[in-house]
């Protein structure tokens, strides 16, 4: 039987590991082409080999998207190669914790070029072709760092609440090229992104909120499936939606979701116009 996302293409960034890798296997599972980009050309390869080994088709190319020519050439690319774009995932990130005071202004610059930047060349990129294409659906990947400031993250935070603020704004704007916006925000989630700090403060602050969540999320709870839609309830997350516009006939549509197990139909382009 064809998967709900037969015929479809789509871009993933940050796919060697996390959400988006486990993105890029849901997609494909459910017969999307998938364009895979990340720095890491063994952990890309890698998981295309999965996929392809399970039937699925992966494009899978190595980008550092806070480089901007880099960016647009893997999106612009990738759309050639499938023969159009109808849904990008701007889920590549860092996050580089600690205090502002004796910080490593490198790490604040990481953080901007990845997470902010990196965020908006793709999307600058995606967003002609989709509209030559009919419409589309850009889903950007934030956290719930982006609603609530914590000491030790004024930086990252700063990055989460942009890509939150930018969702809005381009939702609004991208209603009227047919192109849905979703800005999905999680909660804790068990992935690679916590192991990227050494600082003594922010590992021993890692350490005990996992310990206060108990369970925590996976990566495949966030990644989109058919199998659950409704809303799950833990410690320490929870999950709110809003929307404007038309959704009901896929016009556009935001929703945020703060580590929930996301519904394939957020992955779902809008309807073409007739």
């Amino acid at each position: 039987m064809p998967g709900s996302l037969e015929g479809r293409r789509a871009i993933v960034t940050g796919a060697s590991s996390g959400i988006g890798e486990a993105t890029v296997e849901a997609l494909a599972r459910e017969g999307a082409q998938v364009a895979a980009g990340a720095r890491r050309r063994d952990r890309l390869e890698d998981l295309a080999g999965r996929v392809e080994g399970e039937g699925g088709t992966v494009h899978a190319r190595e980008v550092d998207v806070s480089d901007e020519a880099a960016a647009r050439a893997f999106v612009e690319e990738s759309a050639a190669a499938m023969g159009g774009l109808d849904v990008l995932v701007n889920n590549a990130g860092v996050m580089l914790l600690g205090p502002v005071a004796g910080a490593e202004t490198e790490h604040w610059r990481r953080m901007i070029d990845v997470n902010l930047l990196g965020l908006l060349y793709c999307t600058h990129a995606a967003l002609p072709v989709m509209a030559e294409g009919g419409g589309g659906h850009i889903v950007n990947v934030s956290s719930v760092a982006g609603r609530r400031a914590e000491m030790g993250a004024a930086v990252y935070n700063m990055t989460k609440f942009g890509v939150v603020a930018f969702s809005e704004a381009l939702r609004q704007e991208a209603l009227h090229a047919n192109v849905r916006v979703t800005c999905v925000e999680p909660g804790f989630v068990d992935t690679e992104l916590q192991g990227h700090n050494e600082h003594p403060m922010v590992v021993e602050g890692v350490r005990k909120m996992r310990e206060q969540i108990g369970e925590v999320l996976e990566a495949e709870d966030i990644a989109p499936t058919r199998s659950s839609t409704r809303c799950r309830s833990r410690r320490g997350w929870r999950s709110t939606s809003c929307s404007s516009g038309r959704p009901s006939s896929g016009a556009s549509a935001s929703h945020r979701i703060d580590g929930v197990r996301a519904p394939m139909g957020f992955l779902t382009p809008p309807m073409r116009a007739v």
